[in-house]
């Protein structure tokens, strides 16, 4: 099993360790500390070693950040979580904050006057800690500070990942590290820029054709690297976890040096150098003023060319969706035989389906933990079970189930909702316009230079009529066999960026009743030029196709609800899953599949 169950959250530690905390603050003369769930990669995702959020606080979510002050500790965190910290951490020390609602510079405004506040240089970048200033009060002083307090204390902290690096085929990518080298260095060139300093994983797996073990279920690498505007690049890393192949597929334009001479490279660079605001730690900014190095602020030159996937890369992940949506249909005839005998618990399921996707015998990884909450868990939007949590599942209620697999070829991430028995009217009504939502996302054309937040309503305005909403993005963008969160793209408020060809995103509208049950229906989609129509402008315009091909479930809808384009768009659906998926399943399943997808 990838997946473990053990509880990884203390709640019960946090006192002491606050009090640990607080007594290291005093001793270096500062008043509060911020701690966030970051490394020094400023990737989403982060290994054990930099869990210092969790081990401070008990706070397992994978985003949100810890303002430490003399007599008050905030837990931040976004709607994600807003369920989930309430049963993670001491509330009789962390108070949650509703983020970003409220800001921490206006929070710690209002709880201290004046003081020193101390960050670690390494897990924060230009525009975190920018924006903080702006907002804190000009009594408040923000100082980087050497040596984190929280590893000062944490006796126990595991040590750096050593997983090994890997190439990643050219065949699978669709370009080649070296021509990827070439494309973003003639970037640097036309910019006036000598170099680049690139720190997120994602992006230096991309550009090298590399993936490797560092974080737990995205395929990625932790080191730091520099492009130069000749096309080499330094990159420092742990050379153990590169084997004679993979130094080899490198190849001589790129140079392999530990991590501790990145510090003098960045002092021996010529500027202008390019460093990202919102990535780029504050710490390396530091370090090139001291070298008196100019730098100039622009985007990560790798984030926007990786979220517009090749031919090759599209093409590859459609085939891991077939793959994994046959593994799908498995589970669910599976599901669907044994969940009346109401025997099964979340663990339960959550070991079955990882256990079909073993069976395609090219599982790599799943994408992250599988998120199995039955009835009233279902409502913590990113719920883990653990051997303390598991719930038996029950009659007559909801069943969510997000869950991904990482294969060589792509990487997949699915949210179906599942009828137990009849869990009611109310529940039937909810999740049918949480489908007309993932249906008007799906159903899309829009007009070049759009950008997420432009479509975002589309999978809202039915629950908005209903008066309901939900607490996330719609979307998130997705990797090819990299991170199954990745940027620039999304489906949010909060996106500015313009949708491009070639970007992978999840479609996943919600709605949760705490307390009661969760509904969440999700397939991943690219996007792709839309074609012309008769009597259509003359403008180009943009739709997406769907990736995932997994029936949704019939019993839950309210057929009177869905308008007739709906319906015509979800019986075209199942049909065309039905034809894709039926080749690679059992008897069984096939049987059970020509059921579930047959027309409404």
């Amino acid at each position: 099993m990838f997946q473990t169950f053990e509880t990884t959250s203390n709640p019960a530690a946090g006192a002491a360790r606050l009090a640990m905390l607080r007594a290291e603050l005093a001793r270096r003369g500062l008043d509060g500390f911020l701690i966030p769930r970051a490394d020094a990669y400023q990737g989403e995702y982060v290994a054990p070693r930099d869990e210092r959020l969790q081990w401070l606080t008990g706070f397992t979510g994978s985003a949100g950040f810890c303002v430490v002050l003399p007599d008050v500790a905030g837990v931040f965190i976004d709607g994600r979580y807003r369920t989930q910290v309430k049963s993670q951490v001491d509330l009789a020390r962390f108070t949650p904050v509703n983020w970003p609602e409220t800001w921490p510079g206006d929070w710690i405004a209002g709880h201290l006057d004046r003081g020193t506040i101390g960050f670690d240089p390494w897990l924060h970048s230009e525009d975190e800690i920018a924006r903080l200033k702006e907002t804190a009060g000009s009594g408040i002083t923000l100082l980087p500070v050497d040596g984190n307090p929280v590893d000062a204390i944490w006796q126990d902290q595991p040590g750096p990942p050593q997983g090994r690096a890997f190439a990643h085929p050219v065949a699978l990518a669709g370009e080649s590290g070296a021509a990827k080298r070439a494309r973003l260095a003639a970037v640097l060139r036309a910019e006036g820029q000598h170099a680049a300093v690139l720190t997120l994983p994602d992006s230096l797996c991309w550009l090298l054709n590399i993936r490797g073990a560092d974080v737990p279920r995205n395929p990625v690498l932790h080191g730091y690297g520099i492009l130069h505007d000749d096309a080499r690049v330094s990159l420092f890393a742990d050379p153990a976890k590169f084997d004679a192949a993979t130094r080899a597929h490198l190849g001589p334009e790129v140079a392999l040096a530990p991590p501790d001479a990145f510090p003098a490279a960045l002092d021996a660079l010529t500027g202008p150098v390019r460093l990202d605001r919102s990535f780029a730690p504050v710490a390396l900014r530091q370090r090139l003023e001291a070298a008196g190095i100019a730098i100039v602020w622009g985007d990560d030159p790798c984030r926007l060319p990786k979220a517009c996937k090749t031919e090759a890369e599209i093409a590859a992940t459609r085939g891991a969706h077939l793959r994994d949506g046959a593994a799908m249909v498995e589970f669910l005839c599976w599901l669907d035989t044994e969940a009346p005998k109401a025997r099964l618990t979340e663990i339960d399921v959550v070991r079955a389906l990882e256990g079909f996707r073993r069976a395609t015998n090219a599982l790599h990884d799943i994408s992250f933990d599988t998120i199995c909450g039955a009835g009233p868990h279902g409502a913590v939007i990113h719920y883990r079970v653990t051997e303390g949590t598991n719930r038996r599942l029950g009659r007559d209620e909801l069943l969510l189930v997000d869950s991904g697999g990482q294969y060589v070829d792509g990487t997949t991430d699915i949210t179906r909702t599942i009828a137990l028995g009849d869990p009611g009217d109310q529940a039937r009504m909810a999740f049918t316009r949480v489908l007309q939502g993932m249906i008007a996302i799906s159903r899309a054309r829009f007009p070049r230079g759009l950008a997420g937040r432009d479509l975002d309503p589309l999978a809202r305005a039915a629950l908005w009529l209903a008066g309901q909403d939900y607490d996330h993005g719609t979307g998130h963008g997705v990797g090819a066999f990299l991170s199954v969160h990745e940027g620039p793209q999304r489906i949010s408020r909060l996106s500015e960026v313009p949708l491009e060809p070639g970007m992978i995103l999840s479609n996943e509208p919600g709605y949760y009743r705490e307390g009661q049950f969760g509904i969440r229906i999700e397939n991943l989609i690219v996007v792709q030029a839309a074609p012309d129509l008769p009597g259509g402008d003359d403008r180009r315009q943009y739709c997406f196709e769907t990736l995932t091909f997994v029936p949704i479930d019939r019993r839950l809808i309210d057929v009177a609800m869905l308008s007739p384009g709906e319906r015509t768009w979800l019986n075209a659906y199942h049909a065309e899953t039905l034809a894709k998926l039926s080749p690679r399943l059992s008897a069984g399943a096939r049987a059970w599949l020509e059921q579930a997808a047959a027309p409404l």
